[in-house]
């Protein structure tokens, strides 16, 4: 973890932080997420969306990070900043809970993929993989605890040690591509209307969500950057070479295998579709590269994720307990909380079905809120002018792409659907605790009367949740 005021990272290893953390597990389940709901046409649509709208949010980023050089938490300093003490705490939680989520979906893929090779590990979520997954859990930890001084450096090497397979996944299937096949799957089903279409683009909004969670790396390490700039600048450089390897993953393996063979997959889907190229040594070339891959950017999300506990405490809006550095400079007590959260999430794969689609599910889920406060905020520093009468460049078109970033993050909310909102409540509503600590660790007035019935509507939408899965209405 880094820890002095000397340490500071150049515009090349804050865009591998971007990269590395949105660079993981993800990108090696998409032949299967979207060939489960979508063809290569509602693929195209969803990743124009998906790709204009999240571009819009880095766009945001860059904005924020020049214009309010103050702000270097990032994502939850800007919610704080824009919508008071809860809803920034509700920022800094719902980022902290999805880098944790997000956590358990690595650990889950990588038993997955062993499970590939030695049947005991199953799809991540037999006893054996969840043991196995906690030693190699608290295995980081210690590591981490000691002092992790050369953090940036080791995620830069592994990001470029796991961009290099999918480079090489791309080319072989380009070699492989079959257009005929491609054609069969270009439209996704039997029916083609608007409304099928648009159903399938829905279905897989969620999947790419979960694939740009990364996108505010360099935010968060802001005050550790040479130059302020550069934040924004690794926020887009990164965001839009990542998202052309997410594009040509999707669209080139609906050339490779009909749709419904893709969807029915194991992850890492990649695997399969290599192998239906170049025969079973492709699936163990893309093993290989997956470890590596959700390896190193576990590595990012475990730093992410105490980085966001570390700071909201240094801002006073989690408790001071959170702000511990042991002798090593590392935030303990945020690492170890983190850490005992993802071994709770892990204990709880063994009673889902279908694990790492739902560990996806709800990372996206807990990082919309996170995302759409980023966006409103952006908007509405735009709309009142703040900032702008001693440097009024770029105003209007700070609007424009501040709008869009909002209005793409609440059709996000609209697409997650009213189950997710309700499981991300689980967590908002109980999570609240930290925040009344917190406050009263101030002696501060806890809740304002608009926060009251924030944490009213949180507190009563988990309440619903717990008992949806309590009775099987909602199934996890």
């Amino acid at each position: 973890m880094i820890s002095t005021s000397e340490t500071k990272f150049s515009v090349w290893a804050l865009m591998a932080m971007v990269v590395g953390s949105m660079v993981g597990a993800g990108i090696f389940s998409l032949p299967q997420g979207f060939g489960r709901v979508t063809g290569p046409f509602g693929a195209l649509i969803a990743w124009s969306i998906a790709g204009v709208g999240m571009l819009m949010l880095a766009f945001v980023f860059q904005v924020l990070s020049r214009r309010k050089p103050d702000l270097d938490a990032g994502i939850y300093a800007y919610a704080k900043a824009g919508f008071g003490n809860y809803l920034g705490f509700l920022s800094a939680l719902g980022y902290w809970s999805a880098a944790c989520l997000g956590n358990v979906s690595y650990f889950v893929l990588i038993k997955s993929t062993l499970g590939l090779f030695f049947p005991v590990f199953g799809d991540g979520n037999t006893v054996i993989a969840v043991v196995a997954s906690s030693v190699i859990l608290w295995s980081f930890h210690t590591l981490i605890l000691k002092g992790v001084k050369g953090a940036a450096s080791i995620n830069t090497i592994v990001t470029f040690a796991k961009i290099i397979p999918i480079l090489l996944f791309i080319v072989f299937v380009i070699y492989g591509f079959k257009a005929d096949v491609f054609a069969l799957n270009f439209w996704g089903g039997e029916d083609v209307s608007f409304s099928n279409i648009a159903s399938q683009v829905r279905g897989t909004m969620l999947v790419t969500v979960f694939v740009f969670v990364g996108i505010e790396g360099a935010s968060v390490y802001s005050r550790y950057a040479r130059n302020r700039n550069d934040v924004g600048v690794a926020t887009v450089v990164g965001f839009l070479g990542v998202l052309c390897l997410l594009v040509l993953v999707t669209i080139l393996s609906y050339g490779v295998m009909l749709r419904t063979d893709l969807a029915q997959l194991r992850n890492p889907s990649m695997a399969g579709v290599l192998e239906a190229v170049v025969g079973p040594w492709g699936a163990i070339f893309v093993s290989f590269g997956l470890l590596i891959s959700v390896l190193g950017a576990y590595l990012s999300w475990v730093l992410l994720a105490a980085e966001i506990l570390f700071s909201a405490s240094k801002y006073e809006t989690m408790p001071r307990f959170l702000s511990h550095e042991n002798k090593n400079g590392v935030p303990s007590h945020a690492l170890w909380l983190t850490n005992i959260i993802v071994q709770s999430f892990l204990i709880i794969t063994l009673f889902t079905e279908y694990a790492f689609r739902l560990a996806i599910e709800l990372t996206s889920s807990m990082i919309l809120i996170p995302y759409l406060l980023v966006a409103a905020y952006g908007f509405k520093l735009a709309w009142t002018g703040e900032t702008y009468d001693r440097d009024p460049a770029g105003h209007r078109t700070d609007l424009i792409r501040g709008l869009v970033a909002l209005v793409y993050t609440s059709g996000l909310i609209y697409a997650a659907g009213a189950k997710h909102l309700l499981l991300s409540l689980v967590l908002y509503g109980p999570g609240t605790i930290l925040f009344i600590m917190a406050r009263r660790e101030q002696g501060r007035k806890v809740f304002t009367p608009t926060e009251m019935i924030m944490f009213a509507i949180a507190a009563l939408g988990a309440a619903i949740a717990i008992f949806g899965i309590a009775t099987g209405r909602i199934t996890i």
